[in-house]
Order: structure tokens, then C-alpha cells, then sequence
């Protein structure tokens, strides 16, 4: 909410499906912000009610793709400027500072900050997980998301710069979560490309998985992670081989 009677200067968004496990640190880390608001698409534990407890405006809305989801957050925004984090993301006190003077100046439109990220405890430093550049900040009216099903990217229309300070991600905790996650986004990866009309050989996916896992531990230098960089490349390649073998599948199954 506001402070004061004053309009809300810095939005917050967030959208969750079950994240009780990361919803009050996340929020807790914006608490900076004028207002934060939280879609939810259908939670069944706790998310919404500790949302509510931490002050935050939460409002429902059915998934039909995080581009989309992301879209309808950034319409509740009443802030003159927005920031978007997802519930497996913190603010650290020193990007908030950061974040409230890129404000404050309103020099440019929007706002990219590198993005630190951990892996089943460990901080990846390479794997292509670091610096993981991301536009989360900017003033509102001057940027949306894409469509996309999975993956969208915010794109902003005027000019852009990048902050210096960290956004704190911790995707991954443990192996389940990362194994679940590549089966949920293989799956709509594949029914993305799909609705493209998007066709491949059985043999795609083998070798694609392949590079996939060679580009992760070789060219993004996976193996100076140590034993989590050799398991997040195996998982890029596992993740990378299922979408296109769902894809192969469906495109077979259309045929019948």
C-alpha cells in the first residue's frame, strides 16, 4: 500500500503457485517498496494467506502462460515506477539503495541487474548463471512481456542501463526441485513450439541434449562450479533432450 496518502511511487509484483516456502523472504525484501502485489493462480498451501499476513494486495488471477501473468501483475501496479521479482528472489539492503537512487533520479527507463544465482547450495559463478543479466525495473507504461508460455522477457521502450548490485535467486535447493522444474518447463517449452508448428527428428533431441550439456560445462566454463556445475549440465541436457522428445511425440501423435 501507499505511504501516507501519497500515490504509491514503487510497485512491487509478484506472481506465485505455491511458493510458501519463499513468499515471506521475498516480500520481506521489498519491503521498501510503496506497495507490493501478488497474483496468485490457484495456490493450495500457504502462500496466499502469509502474502496477505506480510501486507501485501493479493488478487487472483487464472494462468494462461507467464507472459501473460506477468502482464496482468504489472496491470494492478499503481506505482510510477515497477519492480518485478519472482517469490524464489531476493533484494539484498544494497540493490535496494541502488534501486530506490535509480528512482529517485528516473535517468533512465529501465533498469538491468545482474542476477546471482544458487545451485543446490552453491553460488555458480559460470554454467551461464552468472552475470544473468535481467530487466526488472522500470517506469511503468514503459514496458511488457511477451507472450510466451515460459521464458518471457520483459522489453522495454526506451532507454535502458544496468545496476551494479545483485538480485538474490535461489531457484534450486535441492535435486527434486531442480528435477520437477525441468519437467514442468520441458513440457511447456514443447507446447510452445508445437503451437508454432515447430517439427523435429527423433535425433533432435539426442543431439541437442548433448550440446546442451557441452555448452553448459564446457563453453560456460560449468566445470570451474565444481560438482554442481557437472549436475546442473547434466540437468540442461536432460531438460533440453525431454522438450524435444515431448515435442517429437506430440508431432507424432498428430499424425495419427
Amino acid at each position: 500500500m501507499a505511504r501516507g496518502n501519497t500515490m504509491p511511487v514503487l510497485s512491487a509484483i509478484i506472481i506465485t503457485k505455491n511458493e510458501a516456502a519463499n513468499i515471506a523472504e521475498c516480500l520481506d525484501s521489498v519491503a521498501f517498496c510503496d506497495e507490493r502485489v501478488v497474483v496468485d493462480c490457484g495456490s493450495d498451501d500457504d502462500t496466499v494467506r502469509i502474502a496477505e499476513g506480510r501486507g501485501a494486495r493479493v488478487t487472483f488471477h487464472a494462468f494462461e502462460g507467464f507472459g501473460r501473468q506477468f502482464n496482468h501483475a504489472l496491470s494492478l501496479a499503481e506505482g510510477d515506477w515497477v519492480l518485478s521479482i519472482d517469490a524464489d528472489e531476493r533484494v539484498s539492503p544494497a540493490l535496494a539503495a541502488e534501486i530506490q537512487k535509480a528512482v529517485r533520479e528516473g535517468t533512465f527507463d529501465g533498469y538491468e541487474m545482474p542476477r546471482s544465482s544458487s545451485f543446490c547450495g552453491r553460488v555458480m559463478r559460470h554454467s551461464g548463471w552468472y552475470p544473468d543479466y535481467v530487466l526488472r525495473l522500470f517506469k511503468r507504461g514503459c514496458a511488457r512481456w511477451s507472450d510466451d508460455l515460459v521464458h518471457p522477457r520483459p522489453v522495454c521502450d526506451g532507454p535502458v542501463t544496468r545496476l551494479t548490485q545483485p538480485i538474490i535467486h535461489v531457484p534450486v535447493r535441492k535435486i527434486d526441485d531442480a528435477l520437477s522444474r525441468m519437467d514442468r518447463y520441458s513440457t511447456a517449452s514443447a507446447e510452445m513450439l508445437f503451437a508454432k508448428g515447430r517439427r523435429v527428428w527423433f535425433v533432435t533431441g539426442i543431439v541437442r541434449g548433448a550440446y546442451a550439456f557441452f555448452r553448459t560445462y564446457v563453453l560456460r566454463a560449468g566445470f570451474l562450479d565444481g560438482r554442481e556445475g557437472f549436475l546442473l549440465a547434466v540437468l540442461n541436457a536432460e531438460g533440453t533432450y525431454y522438450r524435444y522428445m515431448k515435442l517429437w511425440l506430440m508431432n507424432r501423435a498428430r499424425k495419427r
